[in-house]
């Protein structure tokens, strides 16, 4: 079974982001390709302290890339926009 460190792997900071933040009380995470809405939001419920309402996902594919005459692949992985309850905050930075 996936624990709530597995599932999340790192806050997405953006400019992007932030705006979501400011605007809308959503924050991005970078999460596994197989976690799904309901393990990411228990993940964030543990994890934060916060109540999650809503969370969305998006998938995104790992671009072919070339290095000298060699071609390799970059991983897919997983974006997932997670709607905080009114009130609710998460701050990464410590108040900084």
């Amino acid at each position: 079974m996936k624990g709530p460190r597995d599932v999340i792997q790192a806050p997405l900071i953006s400019e992007k982001g932030s705006l979501l933040t400011e605007a809308g009380n959503q924050v991005l995470f970078k999460v596994r390709p197989d976690a799904n809405k309901i393990e990411v939001k228990k993940a964030v419920e543990t994890l934060f302290k916060v109540k999650v309402e809503k969370v969305r996902v998006a998938r995104y594919l790992g671009k072919v890339r070339r290095v000298g005459r060699s071609m390799g692949r970059r991983s897919d992985w997983k974006k997932a926009y997670v709607t905080l309850r009114e009130g609710d905050k998460i701050d990464f930075f410590g108040g900084a």
